[in-house]
């Protein structure tokens, strides 16, 4: 038995290699037969991943029934773009067993339904025992087995330590959870933010103001996340404040690049296909911003990014507005 990954984008990949550098057999799926051709071609010249060689271990297909039922996998890795979880998860459904272990290691929120990728794989694949990984990893790092860290969560402990032990190695480590809601909203929604952070660094503004995106972006993280029942200890951890960090200040970032670009003039679709990767921050702003709503919570940046992507405001109209909101105290339990 041996682990199918789903998806063959960079963090899919990425997933690949690591499991089959700790010796693990491996099998990379995807619905798109160029990206399987590109990899059978030259394992070690791969899109947006430079550097990183795919091990011949790795079997390659773009037949779902073999990936999924064929090879009899202990542990599925849902690695698709959040967009595409959905359809894939319905794709794969006939072949998946009762009781299979999947865990979701993209992120996103679906617009139409608000559903997080984990509720969308209970509602499509309810026979299957369904989990989270998350946190700060770039997949051109974890390709080149940089040291990265990540938290793995679970409605059941032993599935999580499970989890753990098949990720864990010596440069990707592995931290368990109980909070699935918190993990995935973290996850997410931090996209949306550094969005705005690329912003703010496309129209030249400083470090003073991405500070304060980013600041203030956890807090609205941070409400949205407790009204929705996560735990403020993970949405301040790895899978929060972690990836918020790295998604606003890395250039590997695609939703850094694409708010960037945006900021510098570009329009919307132009720098998404700039990019030429799926920029989820765009995919989950709506989404982001209908949750606000739903559970009364404010979300001022998150809101200011829907009108410049979706409106055609200014994105320096927008950091201005958000500047000269109304005065308040940082923290609205503030007792004089």
């Amino acid at each position: 038995m041996g682990i199918t990954v789903l998806g063959a984008g960079t963090w899919g990949t990425a997933i690949s290699i690591l499991l089959a550098n700790k010796g693990r057999k491996v099998t990379l799926w995807s619905k798109i037969e160029p990206e399987i051709k590109a990899l059978e071609a030259d394992r070690s010249f791969i899109k947006n991943l430079p550097g990183a060689v795919l091990p011949e271990s790795v079997v390659l297909t773009s037949d779902h029934e073999l990936a999924c039922r064929t090879s009899d996998p202990e542990l599925i890795v849902f690695a698709v773009a959040s967009p595409f979880v959905r359809s894939t998860a319905k794709l794969v459904s006939p072949f998946i067993k009762e009781g299979q272990k999947i865990v979701n290691v993209a992120k996103g929120i679906e617009e139409a339904t608000l559903d997080t990728l984990l509720d969308i794989l209970n509602e499509e694949i309810p026979q299957a025992n369904n989990s989270v990984l998350s946190g700060p990893s770039h997949a051109e790092e974890v390709s080149r087995l940089i040291p990265t860290t990540v938290v793995v969560a679970s409605h059941d402990k032993a599935t999580a330590e499970y989890l753990q032990d098949v990720f864990m190695t010596d440069t990707f480590r592995v931290y368990t959870s109980n909070d699935v809601i918190g993990v995935e909203l973290g996850g997410s929604i931090k996209n949306v933010i550094a969005l705005a952070a690329g912003m703010s660094d496309g129209l030249g503004f400083g470090d003073n103001t991405k500070a304060a995106l980013m600041t203030r972006g956890l807090a609205e993280i941070n409400r949205l996340g407790t009204a929705m029942g996560a735990k403020l200890e993970t949405l301040c951890g790895l899978s929060g404040i972690g990836d918020l960090f790295v998604t606003c200040t890395s250039h590997h970032s695609r939703n850094w690049r694409a708010g960037n670009l945006i900021g510098q003039g570009m329009g919307v679709e132009e720098a998404m296909k700039e990019v030429n990767q799926v920029v989820e921050g765009v995919h989950c702003a709506k989404a982001a911003l209908k949750l606000a709503r739903k559970y009364n919570v404010e979300m001022p940046i998150v809101e200011q990014v829907n009108r410049i992507l979706f409106e055609g405001k200014s994105a320096k109209e927008a950091v201005f507005e958000l500047l000269l909101r109304e005065r308040r105290p940082e923290h609205g339990s503030m007792d004089w």
